[in-house]
């Protein structure tokens, strides 16, 4: 049975349904199981034979350990992985854009983005545990851009579930935006933040580190702060490694990356026993990971606005998940570091760590201009249609494979290019074909409470707007 401890400090282990439903650690920590399980290398030659739920289930299930009886958690996976909600019966296809070059497609969700592979399954699991307890939550959360329109897609039809999503105003893309305000439920609630995503991260870990406010409105997060959405996203990587590789033959994996949570899953199923080479992050032009890599230093700087908004990111959140085994489980100097990127805005790291960094991921930045030229690039050579955010991982991309030409490389496409359409338009000089549930943003009414960058009046809204736990 698997236990969760936060990188601030091991403490009581947590179980798994615990750990879900708080989202957060108290200590401002984020939950990481306390060992890792293995896969048996046994095991890939029996999950080629199986449907995308199946492999999740034989994924998933060490992490979940009993706290979910197995009729039930494979009731909720195939519950969640079906043609119903996503829109192809591979659920994450992959598409060859070259000589041992692959795309998979992450947007085949109901709001046409990677985070409603998480997302629907933790609605599910949110529905499944508050129906058996008898209780209610309030889910607070902040998004670039995706992560929200697909928790309120996940969370909508909940009937004990609040949840209130920040986004920072005027820096989505309008179809991102839409997907979340024009959502017609008494239990949705929608901030436009005057501010950064990083400001609205920020407020949403400090309403978490209100013991007093998180109890009473029982808080739950639907980020990838919390444990499963980072679950979840491994079964992806396995699913592509036993269908390129037969789970003997490496693949590697190339990553759009801001808040590292997505290439944070890869690590672990690396870790776990997935048959992957080498794990590319590619930065936009807010290149703080790669800045990282490159010496060292955790430094942020200003946002700057870019053509891929969900990556315009400076405090990369899963990332302390991950320094936390890269030093070695050293809680103490975990808090010391964090403390230091807290009040100094920096901490550096050198010698031994930097280079097990280094042989853990490899790290490429794009700019705007690189940006359009690939996803003009990419649709003249393949006819393939890539949003920009993608196009940043397949520049990084192209890096990786002229080193190594014999790894399968697979690029991850984690939005529909119909949400960008001005990118895509100004790339190509074409119109994404747009779908029928995007199309129809245009004529719906929106819906949206417009806040400062305040932390009190965030709560205060909060506060009058929630049904709090009886």
């Amino acid at each position: 049975m698997i236990r969760y401890v936060s990188t601030r400090g091991p403490g009581a282990p947590s179980r798994f349904l615990d750990v879900m439903m708080a989202g957060m650690a108290p200590d401002g920590g984020l939950y990481l199981p306390e060992s890792w399980p293995e896969l048996d290398r046994s095991l890939f030659s029996h999950l080629s034979g199986l449907r995308y739920a199946g492999i999740a289930m034989h994924i998933i299930k060490p992490f979940v350990g009993n706290d979910v009886p197995d009729d039930v958690l494979q009731r909720l996976l195939d519950e969640t992985y079906t043609p119903a909600f996503f829109n192809h019966t591979a659920m994450t296809p992959l598409v060859q854009a070259g000589p041992n070059a692959w795309i998979m497609e992450l947007f085949h969700g109901p709001t046409y983005s990677f985070k409603d592979y998480a997302l629907q399954f933790l609605g599910r699991l949110f529905d499944y545990v508050l129906g058996q307890r008898g209780q209610r939550i309030t889910i607070v959360g902040a998004t670039s851009g995706d992560t929200g329109s697909a928790a309120i897609e996940a969370c909508r039809h909940c009937k004990n579930i609040d949840i209130f999503i920040l986004h920072p105003q005027g820096r989505t893309s309008e179809v991102q935006r839409r997907q979340m305000t024009t959502v017609s439920a008494p239990n949705v609630f929608n901030i436009a933040l005057a501010g950064t995503f990083d400001d609205c991260q920020g407020i949403v870990k400090s309403l978490f580190a209100d013991e007093v406010f998180r109890v009473e409105y029982s808080l739950s997060a639907v980020n990838s702060i919390n444990w499963v959405r980072i679950m979840a996203q491994i079964v992806y990587y396995a699913v592509a490694a036993v269908a390129l590789g037969g789970g003997e033959r490496p693949v590697s994996f190339t990553v759009p990356t801001g808040n590292f949570g997505n290439i944070y899953a890869g690590w672990v199923a690396r870790r776990m026993g997935v048959p992957i080479k080498n794990l590319v992050v590619a930065s936009n032009r807010n290149d703080i990971l790669t800045r990282f890599f490159e010496s060292g230093d955790m430094r942020p700087e200003s946002v700057v606005p870019s053509l891929s908004p969900s990556m315009d990111i400076q405090v990369s959140s899963n990332f302390e998940r991950y320094l936390c085994d890269l030093i070695g489980r050293d809680y103490a100097a975990l808090v010391r570091l964090m403390e230091s990127f807290r009040t100094q805005k920096a901490f550096h790291l050198s010698g031994e760590i930097m280079q097990k960094a280094r042989r853990d991921f490899r790290a490429y930045r794009c700019s705007d201009l690189n940006t359009l030229e690939i996803m003009k690039q990419c649709y003249q050579a393949t006819g393939i249609m890539i949003d920009p955010h993608t196009a940043v991982g397949f520049h990084a991309a192209q890096q990786e494979i002229d080193k190594d030409p014999a790894t399968p490389m697979v690029m991850m496409a984690c939005a529909h290019p119909a949400k960008f359409p001005d990118a895509v338009r100004q790339a190509t000089g074409l119109d994404p074909v747009m779908p029928a549930a995007l199309a129809g943003l245009q004529g719906k009414a929106e819906k949206f409470m417009a806040l400062p960058r305040d932390l009190d009046k965030v709560r205060q809204y909060i506060r009058q707007s929630a049904r709090r736990q009886s």
